[in-house]
């Protein structure tokens, strides 16, 4: 009874004491939480200021965030009394196992310092890579997130990443368009080829340096058909694409110039009767 006596009047005593470091640190974590956000905010705000591509001043900001996070952790399992050194030493000697669980994840972290340092695509950029084709929205620490033409999210492992070709459509500030077009056999060759070089001429996409190819490239099955390759702005890639072909089909139609169907000419030989 003497032991549960002395419990009961210790027990309060330990409650305010335990409580109040318990309370301490829930506070510095909360506290360590927002000071992680803002150092993130502010770096990338920092950088941008410097003219520092964007791909950099995400990746940055989220290591940024991650160590002030990590610190915290560490600061509040000290105020409760966890023996940080201890902890850290642990957390050393089990590195390698850690290392090992986590292999995908630390091939993902240092495939995104590969993407920072070579920058195969910046944030902002249109690519196709891992599967995938998107407008690079940020690149973290583990993985680069994509938006789909028709607005879907895309969370693709910065290893699968770097680990695969990356088509970049927005490196360049000129892309070239590649249309074939078809016209019937019995179409002057001539008059049809200078009907589209007027059509790539008189367009307001189409840029005059390094100009525009049109040439008879094959004589298909149903079809004479002419390759036209007009080089625009990356920025008017589908507008001047949509409106060149609609230009196209209209500027045919009026000149006479037929677009043949697909046709098969099939030839019944009669058998003589038995």
């Amino acid at each position: 009874m003497d032991d549960w006596s002395q419990l009961a009047q210790e027990l309060p005593g330990l409650v305010v004491t335990y409580g109040v470091k318990i309370l301490l640190a829930i506070v510095i974590f909360i506290v360590g939480k927002y000071v992680a956000n803002v150092a993130k905010k502010i770096t990338f705000k920092t950088l941008e200021r410097r003219k520092v591509d964007r791909t950099v001043s995400s990746f940055v900001s989220n290591i940024a965030w991650s160590v002030v996070l990590a610190f915290t952790v560490i600061a509040a399992l000290g105020q409760i009394g966890v023996q940080t050194a201890s902890l850290v030493a642990v957390i050393g000697a089990a590195g390698l196992a850690i290392g090992l669980a986590l292999q995908g994840s630390l091939a993902n972290f240092a495939a995104g310092v590969l993407m920072v340092i070579f920058r195969p695509c910046r944030v902002g950029d249109y690519v196709e890579a891992a599967g995938v084709a998107g407008t690079v929205d940020e690149i973290t620490i583990f993985s680069t997130r994509l938006l789909t033409p028709d607005n879907k999210v895309v969370i693709a492992p910065n290893s699968a990443m770097m680990n695969g070709t990356i088509t970049n459509y927005s490196a360049m500030d000129k892309r070239r368009i590649d249309l074939v077009i078809g016209v019937s056999y019995d179409a002057d060759i001539a008059a049809t080829k200078k009907l589209l070089c007027e059509i790539l001429e008189q367009s307001d996409y189409v840029l005059a340096d390094p100009g525009y190819t049109v040439g008879l490239t094959a004589l298909a099955n149903s079809s004479v058909n002419f390759v036209v390759r007009p080089w625009v702005k990356t920025s008017d890639y589908w507008p001047a694409h949509f409106a060149i072909m609609e230009t196209i089909k209209l500027k045919l139609d009026e000149a006479g110039i037929g677009i043949p169907f697909p046709q098969m000419d099939v030839h019944v030989k009669q058998l003589p009767s038995s």
